[in-house]
């Protein structure tokens, strides 16, 4: 079985009593925080190695690996081959510095996006245009409603219920 199906299986099992498992997730965002930290300390390095070798580097379970990169794979350069990944499967952290910050914020991950090392990477004036960009990305704008009787926007001349209001 894939490592991906063993992660969900784990972190949405919905029958686990629900304090267990706000405890696992606590504990998961913790490390995923630690990890993060390091990667955007050094964020120009292409990290690549096995499931288990990044792992092993980043002190995490196989699972939990397993876990950030399944989180991760949206911002990356190259996506990993997540649903079919066991632990000898080469994998890339290479990421797009801008896709990961926006999907942070869509994520409402504040503990993520607000890492003091995201300073070195942005200025303010640019976090605060991404921030921006991703959270204006979700809204709808409807424009104003025609009304029955008046013109066609179409510019036929007709009124709107006569015309592409039918």
């Amino acid at each position: 079985m894939a490592l991906l199906e063993n992660w969900q299986k784990i972190a949405y099992n919905e029958k686990e009593d629900k304090q267990k498992l706000q405890k696992f997730w606590q504990r998961y965002f913790l490390l995923e925080q630690g990890v993060y930290e390091k990667l955007l300390s050094n964020p120009d390095e292409k990290v690549e190695g096995t499931v288990k070798e990044l792992a092993e580097k980043y002190d995490l379970s196989i699972m939990d690996m397993t876990g950030f990169l399944d989180g991760i794979n949206d911002s990356l350069v190259c996506p990993n081959p997540i649903e079919t990944m066991e632990e000898d499967t080469k994998v890339s952290l290479v990421f797009d510095k801008e896709k990961l910050y926006k999907n942070m914020v869509d994520a409402k991950a504040d503990w993520l996006y607000e890492l003091p090392m995201w300073d070195d990477i942005f200025d303010g004036e640019t976090k605060k245009r991404l921030y921006l960009e991703q959270k204006k990305s979700g809204t709808v704008i409807v424009g104003r409603k025609i009304g029955r009787n008046e013109p066609c926007p179409c510019g036929s001349g007709k009124k709107y219920k006569y015309c592409c209001g039918r």
